[in-house]
């Protein structure tokens, strides 16, 4: 029986400096802009802008942990953490997929609230103000927006600048309405449409950080064609206790019992379901060799 490991690093997605730069920028925007934000809303007496300021430095936290999931996904492996830090990038895409539910919470309990209780519209600077938050939210989600699909973390924070300007959008839109029209239930039901659209989507990112916080096949990895191409191998007498899983928010692992017929073909069958392996999103794999003299002896074994 012989067993082979192989192990091959991928980089996040970004080429590792360019997106740890593009987080950096992200993060020093946003927190201008809660700072003007917060600025003008007391110089305003703007609970509106005040609320906005607080929910938007939740946003920044976000990114935060984003930048952080990124830099310890990078940290070397220890005799202790003999794969590093990845895992935590899953972990985090988790937390920041609850701290999107809250705030889409936050945004219909508010939304509901300015139903039942309407406000005057906000002056001009407070408008403007809104303006930039649409220039500043818009730019973060443009820059967010590669990415997104390749790593949970990206994909959580370009959420949560999405939102950010959404109802930033939504907010000018209602207005224009309302002012023209009278209708101020307007503001409401925008801000209820942009909640159920995040909702969604924040569903969805929860759900496949969670799959992946327990060890579920990734989406990323297709499974059924993975075992099809397997029992194409023609080296192969057989195969099982395949098993596939993500290490990071970016990488997956996979391990295999293969059964050849002499131990002498395992070079080239190692070559060939590297490749393979490689060729569905796998980079680290570990495949145990077998032979029909020496079938595989353990009880869950299947």
């Amino acid at each position: 029986m012989g067993h082979h490991h192989h192990h091959h690093h991928h980089g996040l997605p970004g080429a590792g400096g360019s997106l740890n730069r593009i987080f950096i920028v992200c993060i020093v925007l946003n927190l201008l802009f809660v700072g003007v934000e917060a600025a003008v809303g007391l110089l305003y007496h703007s609970l509106g802008l005040l609320s906005d300021a607080g929910h938007n430095l939740s946003d920044v936290f976000s990114l935060v942990l984003a930048l952080v999931a990124f830099r310890l996904a990078r940290q070397p492996v220890s005799a202790h953490f003999t794969y590093g830090y990845k895992k935590s990038t899953i972990l985090i895409s988790l937390v920041n997929a609850v701290i999107l539910l809250v705030a889409v919470g936050a945004i219909i309990i508010e939304s509901v609230y300015r139903l039942r209780h309407p406000q005057p519209l906000s002056g001009l600077a407070i408008s403007w103000t809104a303006g930039v938050g649409i220039v500043v939210n818009g730019l973060t989600t443009w820059l967010l927006t590669r990415d997104r699909k390749r790593d949970l973390n990206v994909r959580g924070a370009f959420l949560h600048m999405l939102m950010d300007t959404l109802v930033s959008v939504g907010v000018v839109i209602s207005g224009l309405v309302i002012r023209y029209t009278g209708w101020a239930w307007v503001d409401t039901a925008v801000s209820l449409a942009i909640a159920v659209v995040i909702l969604v989507s924040t569903f969805n990112l929860l759900r496949e950080s969670l799959y992946l916080s327990i060890d579920a096949v990734p989406s990323s990895v297709d499974l059924e064609r993975l075992r099809t191409r397997l029992d194409a191998v023609p080296a192969l007498r057989g195969w099982h206790h395949l098993h596939v899983w993500a290490i990071s928010t970016t990488e997956n692992a996979a391990t295999l019992h293969v059964v050849v017929d002499s131990l002498e073909e395992m070079a080239g069958v190692k070559r060939e379901l590297k490749a393979l392996f490689h060729a569905e999103g796998i980079g680290h794999c570990t495949i145990e060799f077998e032979t029909p003299g020496a079938p595989c002896d353990e009880a869950d074994c299947h």
